[in-house]
């Protein structure tokens, strides 16, 4: 037989591999709902919008519901990065505190300025922070209602459980690229 018969055969597995997988999955997933409802928010607010994001976690709002209540000023203690706002070119190096976040880690994108860049399109403003970093969750918006923000959050909240978010499949993918060097 060739290589590739050997490598298309179907494996086998025992009894003890099927329930590790099992076990795995079942922790991946509570490790997946606990992340979820703990969010630990680092909020790079830059412009109007940061108005927006203080009442989101006013009582009206109450982003305390979903886990994300205390903001974290220091990447080091913060696994989500809200950039709030108008980034510009001077700004955009700063972004890169984003690799000083533990993973997973996670970003949104608050605001159309912080989406797309905006109404000011010119050399000075970067037009979506996507080209700095990688983004999870955009909210459009001018300055986007609270309740824009309150549903990206859903959403991220069910990419987190689901283990979709950009630096879980980032991992995801690293793991398996480590092993097929090992095979």
């Amino acid at each position: 037989m060739t290589d590739r018969a050997i490598d298309m055969a179907p494996a086998i597995a025992t009894r003890r591999e099927e329930a590790m997988g099992f076990l795995e999955g079942l922790v991946s997933k509570g490790l997946g709902w606990a992340r979820s409802f703990s969010l630990f928010v680092y909020p790079y607010s830059t412009a109007c919008c940061a108005m927006e994001y203080m009442s989101v976690a006013a009582s009206r709002y109450d982003i305390a519901r979903f886990g994300a209540e205390f903001p974290r000023f220091s990447p080091r203690q913060a696994d989500l990065l809200l950039v709030v706002g108008t980034i510009n070119q001077k700004q955009a190096p700063i972004l890169k505190l984003w690799e000083q976040m533990c993973e997973p880690k996670w970003v949104i994108a608050f605001g159309v300025c912080a989406s797309s860049g905006g109404f000011y399109d010119n050399y000075a403003v970067v037009q979506g922070i996507d080209r700095v970093i990688p983004v999870d969750v955009y909210i459009p918006g001018c300055p986007p209602r609270p309740e824009q923000v309150l549903d990206a959050i859903i959403l991220l909240m069910d990419r987190i459980q689901n283990g979709r978010g950009h630096s879980q499949l980032r991992l995801k993918r690293d793991e398996l690229i480590a092993s097929g060097r090992e095979e």
